[in-house]
């Protein structure tokens, strides 16, 4: 017996000699199955234009595989989530229950993913996931969940790092929508910063749909800069509306807030906003290059987190059918082959993942820059191996609350 054949491969190999040829018909067309993705994006509202890329990310990466994946064709299935909660549940519900599908790309915002989580946990159905929400992988791990992205916090620690050690600043506002994302992003940055020295002094919540954020600019006064969280296409009006102001002060912000694929729709009210981010498209890798080679053919735009993420994805899905053989139907251990994943050529550079789940990778700090007649973000520092943790005790950072509207606490 070979020494990588499995006893599992061994005794059914073993069976089709003592049950002669009849076995083989049927286990051959077991093989040919195809492998079935289910992905939950968005395609109306504010979170649109990020639902929009990860439909572009998944599709790039399967034509780049030719729709074949450890020696089987795969399908795939999209869902359309509406952005909300509700959405989210029955989309998961269709693709579990009807489709029948091995594993699911998405969904985009963490209030979709924990209103599925459980369902999807109960199923055994692997999620892997660009939505942030930290609990995922801290407080209630979903052991079915995989994160080749970031949480909400994990970019917005080395941005505070960044903005107290290197940019020297003392005084910051927050302003973010008014949600998890919102809530886990400036919670994370509160602490690193003031732990550095610094002090938030205020946090501004606008809803996730404002068409006019007046009456919060009207509040950003007597600080050094302002660190915003916007995602979706909401960071476009944010800026905008910034410049409108005559507001000069530096602006900060997570992946979301000045995302390449935005910044063809930018103007110069984003030349030289200062974000972090898992994904960069200045990456000089050769999985990166052939990404953004395809996206631009295919699409016209370069690709930003959102299309980068589910790419990334689909290769942690490849590398653990590899691993598994191409077998999909022991959920356990497809999850196993999935969290044992480490890569090092892929548009995001070198990751695996914690033991719950979660990626350790790089963290770009990045600059919008005018080159020509073109808006770029230029990568000026790269944080490598940033853990969702940061440099805290793992023990110690879970026995705190959960990052959310109110905690940290601003100091009196």
């Amino acid at each position: 017996m070979s020494p990588t054949l499995s006893r599992r491969s061994f005794l059914a190999g073993s069976t089709v000699l003592v049950a002669g040829a009849a076995a083989r018909p049927s286990r051959a067309r077991a093989q040919s199955k195809p492998v079935r993705i289910g992905l939950l994006t968005v395609k109306t509202g504010p979170l649109a234009a990020g639902g929009i890329q990860m439909e572009q990310g998944t599709t790039r990466f399967l034509k780049d595989r030719n729709y074949t994946l450890a020696g089987r064709k795969v399908e795939l299935v999209v869902g359309d989530t509406g952005g909300n909660p509700a959405g989210a549940k029955s989309k998961t519900q269709e693709l579990i229950e009807r489709d029948h599908v091995d594993m699911i790309f998405g969904p985009l915002a963490a209030f979709e993913l924990l209103a599925i989580s459980e369902y999807a946990a109960q199923a055994k159905t692997p999620i892997l996931s660009l939505a942030a929400a930290e609990d995922m992988t801290q407080r209630k791990p979903n052991p079915y969940f995989v994160r080749a992205s970031a949480t909400a916090a994990q970019g917005m620690h080395p941005l505070a790092d960044y903005a107290a050690k290197e940019l020297k600043l003392k005084r910051v506002i927050t302003i973010s929508e008014d949600f998890a994302y919102g809530h886990e992003q400036m919670g994370g940055f509160q602490r690193v910063f003031e732990d550095a020295g610094g002090r938030v002094v205020k946090k501004l919540w606008p809803p996730i749909v404002t068409p006019d954020y007046t009456p919060y600019l009207a509040q950003i006064a007597e600080v050094d800069a302002v660190v915003q969280g916007f995602a979706g296409s909401n960071p476009l009006k944010f800026m905008k509306q910034y410049r409108d102001q005559g507001l000069k002060l530096p602006v900060l912000g997570g992946g979301t807030a000045a995302d390449d694929a935005l910044l063809k729709s930018f103007g110069d009210e984003a030349v030289g906003l200062i974000t972090t981010t898992a994904y960069t498209s200045d990456l000089d890798t050769p999985s990166n290059k052939r990404l953004v080679e395809g996206m631009v053919r295919d699409y016209g735009n370069i690709p930003g987190i959102y299309a980068a993420g589910l790419y990334i994805n689909g290769l942690v899905a490849e590398a653990a059918l590899e691993k598994t053989g191409g077998k999909t139907d022991d959920k356990e251990a497809l999850i196993r082959a999935l969290r044992s994943v480490s890569l090092t050529d892929t548009p995001r550079g070198p990751f695996h993942f914690d033991h719950l789940g979660n990626v350790v990778g790089s963290i770009f700090v990045r600059r919008c820059e005018r080159k020509g007649d073109k808006l770029v973000n230029t990568t000026i520092k790269t944080y490598p191996n940033v853990s969702q943790f940061w440099t805290y005790d793992e023990k110690w950072f879970l026995a705190q609350p959960v990052y959310s509207r109110d905690y940290p606490p601003l100091k009196g």
